[in-house]
């Protein structure tokens, strides 16, 4: 049942909620009970003075009966489907179920945007839990203290003769370690809180710094778009960032200009957008269009505009040892900060496969369950000779999947990282998930 037809359905099932007879209502608005019977099998479409009328009559609100809300609570059941295709919710009965039944729908709507809310809130936690360095150091000044304050208590507590002046002296340690104790542990929950407030904390790494510097600028760099981005001064360019605080930041952002430079003349931007518009974002063709690799397209489409490849594209690096080196986000599909993301990404996989290009259609498990296309691939860094080891550098690019098209069902299933995966019995699991109930 298409959704423009829900209206009619919920008209009839707030009129039998009600308890009133079709010929009753038709006579309050003034029609017929055979339109009415019409309107409430979705056989005629209504609005304006009948609509209502009819919402008078029904005691609610226009809006409960008009498409708009019908729409929106309609792609709030889809997304809490796809979130758990498992349970067996049927497709075709989506719209009837929401027109016949809108309170129980609602009341679904409801309960999955507050698990998405609760999901979203323990995935910030675990991961600043994992990799805040800040945090860290409050755990172990905290740690510190509490075995301080134990240590002195043990004395106390076991030598039986103690001079006077030793007493006190180990009285006022216990004193002030207690007085720190209880700092460090304020301090520690306005630090945790400024999460739930929103506030944006303090950025806690050079990766936080670039990610920023990144996000602040959209990956694009105008600057090294030239016909000779050699001659910009990148030094300069980097230190101009307030952001970029640490040397290490400053580093990451030189390395990450230098590299774009060469990728803007590889591919320039004038030409690049005029391939885009003869083959679209085709890794491929754009790789034999300008006569190179297959990663260095995939870093040039995440640094020009989105304007220049009709869409929003994500892009993920990870080295040798399958650390995430970079990240450009992509809109329903979540990435981890740093570092742990799930081993069933095609990116990791394309390690093992080096030089070996790798396309997967993917679905993301848990919120969202968007559908995604993946581009992998694992290529040398630098020179490849006999004199040195050679390192390779991995790159999946995400592209979200076309209305138009089709995935014949094969799409994989992936998480996040394995710490907040709900997905059970998966082979490549780590760790327990804390979103299950058997962590």
């Amino acid at each position: 049942m298409a959704q423009r037809q829900l209206t009619g359905s919920r008209i009839r099932e707030r009129r039998m909620m009600l308890g009133q007879r079709q010929a009753e209502l038709a006579k309050e608005v003034g029609i017929s009970a055979s339109y009415l019977n019409l309107i409430e099998h979705n056989r005629r479409r209504i609005g304006g003075k009948l609509l209502l009328a009819l919402a008078r009559s029904l005691g609610v609100e226009p809006s409960a009966l008009t498409e708009g809300a019908e729409a929106a609570l309609i792609a709030v059941l889809r997304e809490a489907r796809a979130a758990d295709p498992a349970a067996g919710a049927e497709q075709d009965a989506l719209e009837d179920f929401a027109g016949r039944f809108p309170g129980w729908a609602q009341l679904l709507e409801r309960r999955h945007r507050r698990v998405s809310e609760l999901e979203r809130t323990v995935e910030t936690l675990t991961d600043r839990l994992t990799h805040d360095p800040h945090l860290a150091a409050a755990l172990h000044e905290m740690i510190s203290t509490i075995t301080s304050i134990r240590s002195t208590a043990g004395i106390l507590a076991e030598t039986r003769e103690l001079e006077p002046e030793w007493r006190d002296r180990f009285h006022r340690n216990i004193n002030e370690d207690s007085a720190r104790l209880a700092h460090s542990a304020k301090a520690l929950v306005g630090y945790l809180d400024s999460t739930e407030d929103g506030a944006e904390s303090e950025l806690s790494s050079p990766q936080d710094e670039l990610d920023a510097f990144l996000g602040d600028s959209g990956f694009h760099i105008p600057l090294l778009e030239s016909d000779h981005p050699e001659d910009v001064d990148i030094d300069a360019l980097v230190e101009k960032q307030e952001v970029l605080q640490s040397s290490a930041s400053r580093a990451m952002a030189r390395s990450y200009m230098w590299r774009y430079a060469q990728d803007s003349q590889t591919m320039p931007l004038g030409a690049t957008t005029k391939a885009l518009a003869e083959h679209g974002p085709d890794i491929s063709a754009l790789a034999r269009h300008f006569r190179t690799d297959l990663a260095t397209v995939m870093r040039r489409l995440a640094e020009v505009p989105e304007s220049v490849t009709g869409g929003p594209v994500g892009l993920v690096a990870c080295d040798a040892s399958g650390t995430m080196i970079f990240r450009k986000a992509l809109d329903g599909f979540t990435l981890p900060r740093f570092g742990s993301a799930c081993p069933l990404w095609p990116l990791f996989r394309a390690l093992s496969r080096p030089l070996t290009p790798i396309q997967e259609t993917v679905r993301q498990v848990g919120r969202g369950g968007g559908l995604f296309r993946t581009f992998s691939i694992a290529q040398p860094v630098g020179e490849v000779s006999f004199d040195a080891p050679t390192l390779f550098e991995a790159y999946m690019l995400i592209l979200p999947l076309g209305a138009g098209e089709r995935t014949d069902g094969k799409e994989a299933e992936i998480g996040v990282s394995c710490r907040i995966c709900p997905k059970e019995n998966c082979p490549g699991r780590r760790e327990p998930s804390i979103l299950t109930d058997g962590f």
